[in-house]
């Protein structure tokens, strides 16, 4: 069995792709995790006593560490996911998102670089690295259109911009080295173990405790919503089939407004959990974020998912995911203890 090494798969990206690997017993798998703020142990507890799995706690940028694993291991992929994530968070303190997201991806590269650059032929020619990125790097859309392979990068937030540093060092890496990667552009991800400072866990945390749920500015701002499960199994798909140096547009197709998807999930809520309901009366529009992304849409695609479509619709998705927030509101509670966790962050100065 081979065996992919997932930086940040103690993540919510990172750990559903961990768990679905090891569901379908496809790869044995190799955690790589700084478990911060935002990484836990709970979102791989099903993996307990599973001995194709392993956690390592540590950090990308540490080389000597990264090469150990790499050596020990052997592995046929590198899917990087280890990131500093939240919009708000990376207004307030860039320099963090910076360090994260593009120097860390530095060291990473170049510890694997060195490694690959020993192997057999074969070897490095089976080689996948994989950088799961996100479509805020584009920046934002007017009314119509959508993003496609050959977008230019305009970031309009500090994360969307060490993101889209991360992604020129992985085509950069590739076009001078030859390294076999691979760059994904995701649009909105939700589901279940979802960390309570982004929108819909902390829209189903503040319902649950009967507060107000903080909307941005008018409500309006478009997304396209992908659930959890059908991302993870687009980077695995991306990994089996994708060409190095292409980047891959994986986008979840349903579009709707900040607005729209929050009154929805209050609804859903209102059905599984009606102590409270209606919960769409707690919505509550508060100043926007600096410099907020209007809208993003994607032209999803490419060689690599051809054949492939997200699975799961919002429709079907949302009241699972309001019944999970009830079951496992001790586990959003106690996430929501760690610092910085469900406040208001990022205003900059603009409030």
């Amino acid at each position: 069995m081979t065996t992919w090494l997932v930086t940040g798969g103690a993540g919510f990206l990172g750990a559903a792709l961990v768990r679905a690997l090891r569901r379908e017993r496809r790869v044995r798998v190799v955690t790589l995790d700084l478990l911060t703020y935002a990484g836990d142990r709970a979102r791989l507890s099903t993996l307990e006593g599973d001995e194709g799995h392993e956690l390592v706690e540590g950090d990308i940028a540490d080389r000597v560490l990264v090469l150990r694993l790499l050596e020990r291991h052997q592995p046929r992929a590198v899917l990087h996911l280890a990131a500093e994530t939240h919009v708000d968070r990376s207004i307030d303190d860039p320099a963090s998102f910076l360090r994260a997201n593009a120097v860390g991806t530095l060291h990473l590269l170049e510890a694997v670089r060195g490694w690959w650059q020993g192997q057999a032929a074969a070897s490095r020619e089976a080689f996948r690295f994989l950088l799961a990125s996100t479509d805020e790097v584009y920046g934002s859309l007017g009314p119509s259109g959508c993003f496609g392979a050959e977008s230019p990068h305009a970031p309009r937030s500090p994360y969307a911009a060490s993101k889209a540093a991360a992604d020129h060092l992985a085509q950069a890496w590739h076009a001078t080295w030859g390294l076999p990667t691979l760059v994904s552009h995701g649009s909105n991800t939700y589901g279940p173990w979802q960390l309570p400072e982004k929108f819909l866990p902390l829209l189903l945390l503040k319902a649950l405790r009967g507060e107000r749920i903080p909307v941005y500015g008018d409500g309006a701002q478009v997304r396209e919503w992908m659930h959890v499960d059908d991302h993870a199994e687009a980077l695995v798909r991306l990994v089996e089939r994708g060409v190095p140096g292409e980047p891959c547009l994986v986008g979840g197709g349903e579009a709707c407004t900040n607005l729209e998807v929050a009154t929805r999930l209050c609804a859903a809520l209102d059905r599984v959990h009606p102590q409270g309901a209606p919960h769409a009366r707690l919505l509550e529009h508060v100043p926007d974020r600096p410099g907020h992304d209007r809208r993003y849409a994607l032209e999803a695609g490419g060689a690599a998912l051809q054949g492939w479509k997200p699975g799961r619709r919002l429709q079907e998705s949302l009241p699972a995911l309001a019944a999970w927030a009830v079951s496992e509101r001790d586990w959003l509670e106690r996430m929501a203890q760690r610092e910085g966790v469900g406040v208001r962050l990022g205003l900059g100065g603009r409030a």
